[in-house]
């Protein structure tokens, strides 16, 4: 290994093609199901939300997807991403540990998600698209998507969770520096959400509610289509450009990481670090880094919901998919780390985490907030609330490293920066964040609200 500290790669060895998973699952994934009848979906009923080439890529078996090049001319903007060893933590740790951080932070809208924003952009206009209509928490997706439809001439509409749309106005008026229209979710601009507002005025939304706003406005205009920034396979293909770079820099770095460490809150920045290096273990049937997927104790979907069918949306007009889930109504409290309140979690990283191909593992507010301070003070970079909950467990193994009198090397995906989320820090800087874990009786609640499954197809 050498003393560098900053692994990039040259522009000419970007990935140019990306990594579909799932023909190296070792479990076929359970198909997703018309709600109405239970059979398994085909493409038309994708059809009224999604174009047919992200369609095709849904339900791709091709291990490698070329990407196009008009999505490499916009990659190149900030791509490859640098890979950077934590030094400066590691000392302060004083642990044998190697840390290494992928920073996506580094792109245009400041987090991963414009890795899929422009390819959902690019597809859709290709297919003859004229709005896209998405959900947003945190505001990173919404800004990403937003500067993507901007690129290639397209509008956006985002509904963004009420609770962060009050808390990150800055990221807000990005979306609208973007091109993009922004509202609060639930709003009354739609069914799904006046039905909301009836029932809970003060309601402080949810990915759910937003989804199911973004999907009946996009279903009930023929020029629209549906866009999401994380869960369905065509994301999580979009971002393996993530842990397709990380494989080479880590190469040039002349290491191997044991442990594989990302945020996951619907999975897409998880799995574009993970899956290129599982999947190469799976090929081989040798051991790999042992991949672990962090989420907020608040919205504990991976360790404290259930393997089940379930809805994308709280409304119900998704199709129902495989996943761990917390129960399509599931309404979590207004913590800073927006882009994790999910209540399901993608059906491939589900069924990874079924398989015990990866482990879960739930961290508190404060906890994951020390860990981004203690972070921004060694390595200078101000980290996303959301990213912060795999710094908090990379600085866990680090300091276990150093009581076991191990050497790991630890690669860390770093989602995005926290230049929006300074209202975050004041409020943990000043001693008004506290934990949140939820109570068992809410979440039981919440799944028994599943949709049943009947014996004759469909769901009641």
């Amino acid at each position: 290994m050498t003393d560098r500290i900053k692994y990039e790669l040259p522009e000419s060895e970007m990935p140019t093609a990306w990594y579909n998973i799932a023909p190296d699952l070792p479990v076929a994934p359970e198909p997703p199901l018309n709600p109405g009848t239970g059979e398994p979906l085909g493409p038309e009923d994708l059809a009224p939300i999604f174009p047919p080439s992200l369609i095709e890529q849904e339900m791709s078996t091709e291990r490698y997807i070329d990407i196009p090049g008009e999505i490499l001319d916009v990659y190149r903007l900030w791509r490859p991403s640098p890979l950077i060893r934590a030094r400066r933590l590691e000392r302060l740790l004083d642990t044998p540990a190697r840390i290494y951080y992928k920073n996506e932070g580094t792109s245009p809208a400041g987090s991963h998600k414009p890795n899929t924003a422009v390819a959902q952009a690019y597809y859709n206009k290709k297919d003859g698209t004229r709005r896209l209509t998405t959900e947003t928490g945190a505001g990173q997706w919404g800004s990403a998507l937003s500067l993507a439809t901007n690129f290639f001439d397209m509008d956006c509409t985002v509904f963004m969770v009420r609770v962060s749309y009050d808390q990150k106005p800055y990221r807000r008026s990005l979306m609208q520096v973007y091109g993009g229209e922004v509202f609060p979710s639930p709003s009354d601009r739609t069914e799904a959400g006046r039905a909301v507002l009836a029932e809970h005025p003060d309601s402080p939304g949810s990915l759910g509610i937003a989804i199911s706003e973004a999907v009946e406005d996009a279903a009930k205009n023929p020029d629209t289509c549906y866009s999401l920034g994380s869960v369905l396979n065509h994301v999580l293909i979009h971002q393996s450009i993530i842990g397709l770079e990380a494989q080479k820099q880590m190469e040039l770095a002349g290491d191997t990481p044991d442990f594989l460490v990302a945020c996951c809150g619907g999975g897409s920045n998880f799995a574009g670090l993970a899956f290129p290096f599982i999947g190469e273990a799976l090929r081989s049937g040798k051991p790999g880094p042992r991949p672990i997927a962090v989420e907020p104790a608040a919205c504990p979907t991976l360790t404290r919901g259930i393997y089940a069918y379930d809805f994308g949306d709280t409304a119900g007009m998704t199709p129902l998919v495989k996943m761990h889930t917390l129960g399509h109504d599931f309404i979590p409290p207004g913590f800073h780390a927006g882009g994790l309140r999910y209540h399901g979690e993608a059906p491939l990283v589900s069924l990874l985490a079924e398989n015990d191909l990866i482990e879960a593992r739930s961290v508190d507010q404060l906890a994951t907030f020390e860990a981004a301070v203690t972070f921004a003070q060694t390595e200078g970079v101000l980290p996303a609330p959301e990213s912060a909950h795999g710094i908090r467990t990379a600085i866990d193994l680090a300091l276990q490293a150093r009581e076991d009198g191990t050497e790991p090397a630890i690669l860390l995906c770093l989602s995005g920066h926290g230049h929006f989320d300074l209202s975050a820090y004041e409020a943990y800087l000043g001693g008004q964040l506290q934990d949140y874990t939820y109570p068992e009786s809410e979440i039981r609640a919440a799944l028994d609200r599943l949709p049943v499954m009947g014996s004759g197809g469909g769901c009641g």
